[in-house]
């Protein structure tokens, strides 16, 4: 089959070059331009492997607009394989190939439809998750099901390490689903509306740390901000201006005094330091202080004067404008331009 893989970032580059292995041909590759909004912007690393292949490549604004349907329709392809591209393909687009188009999601549909099921799914303390491949349909990562895999979930994997391991096992599924679709042994399984649930793009504010919550779940959300927003807390120092923290890895205890309120710090020596949550504790080994490395527990204390009783918590909220605190208009603002582009 002629084949045009649509894709971008990372999660794509097994299966991009598993295409490579198979006895189909891949007529181009459709990917993010080099300049996005009058500004320069890294390579693709799927560009970088076209490239050595010696394919084409397309690089569209917008890929639904007339002009980019009719470069489309022009390859003559069979199907469109779409993988972690970053912009939502109009029915119009999909129909410029005889088959129209598959691709790859990284969670077990029709759980975690949208930008983000990796995160989230370590978010919500999900034991396991999997890849799906769809055939597309104008409802984002609603199409039918034509192949699945299950993985687990390892206790302390980052949102990045499971990313690398599911992108390896979609590739896999991507190629048995061509296979199976060049034979006519291809059997597609329609989504279950009612069990679907949203993955939706991360915020800056999703990484903030509500203390309230279990420690357990304090521990996923470290694991699943990862690369961004990071999961980050303020320490409220006396007479000082609360300190942005970025946690690094944590591990969690029980050994907490019962009346110690959410994020109070219990402990502080060159072990860690110990946050109280709604339920156990947070074991804080490595951490960042604003402007700062990332540095260890004992280093962090050699420099700041931390102590048990101290407080974590959300930004102080000195003011009012217009009904919201300084606090909560400075998050809106931070969501609103450090949101992550739609992935499909």
């Amino acid at each position: 089959m002629r084949l045009i893989m649509i894709g971008t970032g990372p999660f794509g580059v097994p299966t991009f070059e598993e295409l490579y292995r198979t006895h189909h041909s891949v007529v181009c590759l459709v990917t993010a331009p080099l300049i996005r909004r009058g500004k320069p912007v890294p390579p693709s690393p799927l560009r970088e492997i076209a490239l050595a292949h010696g394919t084409p490549i397309f690089d569209p604004e917008d890929i639904n607009t007339p002009s980019s349907r009719e470069f489309l329709a022009s390859q003559d392809a069979d199907l469109l394989v779409v993988c972690d591209y970053g912009q939502i393909l109009a029915p119009e687009t999909l129909a410029t190939a005889r088959l129209g188009g598959i691709n790859l999601h990284a969670s077990l549909l029709p759980k975690y439809r949208g930008a983000a099921p990796i995160n989230w799914a370590i978010y919500h303390g999900e034991k396991t998750t999997g890849v799906s491949v769809i055939h597309m349909t104008p409802q984002v990562d609603a199409g039918p099901i034509i192949a699945q895999g299950e993985i687990e979930i390892l206790p302390d994997e980052t949102a990045p390490q499971l990313e690398q391991r599911l992108a390896k096992l979609g590739a896999w599924f991507v190629r048995r689903a061509l296979d199976n679709l060049e034979a006519g042994l291809l059997e597609a399984l329609p989504q279950d509306p009612r069990l679907a649930s949203r993955a939706p793009r991360l915020k800056k504010s999703d990484g903030l740390v509500d203390w309230s919550r279990p420690a357990e779940a304090i521990r996923n959300q470290v694991r699943a901000m990862e690369p961004w927003p990071k999961t980050f807390t303020y320490w409220h120092r006396p007479g000082k201006p609360p300190l942005q923290i970025i946690l690094g890895p944590v591990s969690t205890t029980s050994e907490i005094p019962p009346d110690a309120p959410p994020g109070t710090v219990v402990k502080a020596d060159k072990s860690g330091i110990v946050v109280a949550a709604g339920q156990g504790g947070v074991v804080i080994t490595q951490l960042q202080p604003a402007g700062k490395r990332m540095m260890s527990a004992d280093e962090f204390l050699r420099g700041y004067r931390l102590r048990p009783g101290d407080r974590f918590g959300p930004p102080e909220e000195p003011s009012t404008i217009n009904g919201a605190t300084t606090s909560e208009n400075a998050v809106k603002q931070n969501d609103e331009e450090s949101r992550r582009p739609e992935v499909t």
